[in-house]
């Protein structure tokens, strides 16, 4: 075959891959369908999604750099191809949640193969809303993004910023992967959990941060296989599977882990929590391992007497069972005398408990750190800095309290 011609069928070959790449990888930016600066770009999503769902190649939505008013979105599948949505800008809720109906700020449902990237922000303005809450004038507050029924999924490079409630519920998804996620609001906002997951599989929660006045991330039921690695807490309430056994029919949490995290100045560290007097259920297979705590008040907590409003009847016992839970190399400081919380219920206590190579400290004036353990004979394995369920000595204390109780504390 003659060079020149060679050259010439290579180019051609070169030309029709690039244009089918071009045709398979279609993008809708947001700004072809009428989205205008700190204008509602509510319609203008919605339309691109509708056109970008029907493509049966990847497409791209772009809301490009800016900042953007956006009112209430759901984006429900099942799509044609893979989709992504590209969020480059800040975009900003309705700061009176009076202007929000009934659900979520921002829901996905039902889509395989969908990814959230761009490095943008999406700013709940929860100020008002948090007000409005603590005055008991506003009941259900919506969170600032909902992910139901995702699969073979990935959230990236996003950050959610005073949400008026949970920043993210996860509902009912499996294989769902959260990376470089950013959870910013202040300590004291009230119900802001950053990410809660129930009822899904697989989900992988890694190199992220948060920061906010509940839970960094809460565990629901019927959550199986979750994995929360390389995460920073604080200022929150912590890691928590729980709470659990509020409801009845309640499905097992199963395989949980959570590993290399750090804690800064949170009212928790790593935490199972259960209603007294609750429904049956079960907790198995938990890991927390290879965790820093940096002045944290209840480093460790199993909590089976979980009751923040007061109005529970103690008495009456959890009936969770807790079982298969590995406690492994957590070092670092208290900002309580207790570092060491293990509060099994006895209607179903704790089995199958290994706690090694424990290393917490404590500076206060009421002496060195301590533990606390109730209906539990845990398998202690390394060192124990507490002494770990060991009968020697004064009781402990109580564990402290929470900043501010409220429905997912």
């Amino acid at each position: 075959m003659d060079l020149k011609f060679k050259f010439v069928h290579f180019a051609v070959v070169v030309l029709f891959l690039v244009q089918l790449g071009e045709s398979q990888n279609a993008t809708f930016d947001i700004t072809k369908y009428g989205a205008k600066s700190d204008a509602d770009i509510s319609e203008a999503l919605l339309s691109a999604f509708k056109e970008a769902c029907q493509s049966t190649s990847p497409s791209t939505i772009v809301i490009p750099k800016g900042t953007f008013q956006m009112n209430q979105v759901k984006l429900e599948g099942p799509c044609k191809g893979p989709l992504e949505l590209q969020i480059q800008a800040t975009l900003k809720a309705p700061s009176d949640p009076n202007q929000l109906k009934t659900g979520e700020w921002l829901t996905i449902n039902k889509l395989d193969g969908f990814t959230m990237s761009g490095g943008g922000t999406l700013d709940g303005q929860g100020k008002a809303a948090w007000e409005c809450k603590e005055s008991k004038k506003c009941t259900k507050l919506p969170n600032n993004l909902s992910f139901n029924s995702l699969t073979n999924s990935i959230i990236k490079d996003i950050t959610t910023l005073d949400s008026k409630s949970f920043h993210v519920n996860v509902n009912q998804c499996k294989n769902l992967t959260f990376l470089h996620f950013n959870v910013k609001a202040p300590g004291d906002s009230p119900n802001t959990d950053g990410i809660h997951i129930s009822r899904s599989s697989s989900v992988n929660v890694t190199e992220s941060t948060f920061s906010t006045g509940d839970d960094c991330i809460s565990v629901g039921d019927q959550t199986e296989q979750l994995s929360i690695t390389k995460v920073t807490c604080g200022p929150g309430h912590g890691i928590s599977v729980g709470s659990l056994g509020g409801n009845p029919d309640e499905k097992p949490v199963v395989g949980v882990i959570v590993k290399n995290c750090t804690f800064i100045s949170t009212d928790n560290g790593v935490r199972i929590k259960t209603w007294p007097a609750s429904h049956p259920g079960v907790v198995s297979d938990i890991h927390f391992e290879d965790i820093m705590v940096q002045n944290v008040s209840n480093p460790i907590f199993i909590d089976q007497v979980y009751c923040p409003s007061g109005i529970c009847n103690k008495n009456l016992p959890s009936q969770v069972k807790i079982s298969n839970v590995t406690i492994q190399n957590i070092k670092g400081t208290s900002r309580t005398q207790n570092a060491v919380s293990l509060l099994c219920s006895k209607g179903a206590p704790c089995e199958g408990v290994e706690v090694g190579d424990i290393d917490i400290t404590y500076s206060g004036k009421e002496g060195p750190a301590t533990s606390k353990c109730e209906n539990i004979k845990p398998n202690l394995k390394g060192k124990q800095s507490p002494n770990v369920c060991s009968s020697a000595g004064a009781p402990a204390p109580a564990p402290a309290p929470a900043r501010a109780a409220s429905s997912s504390s």
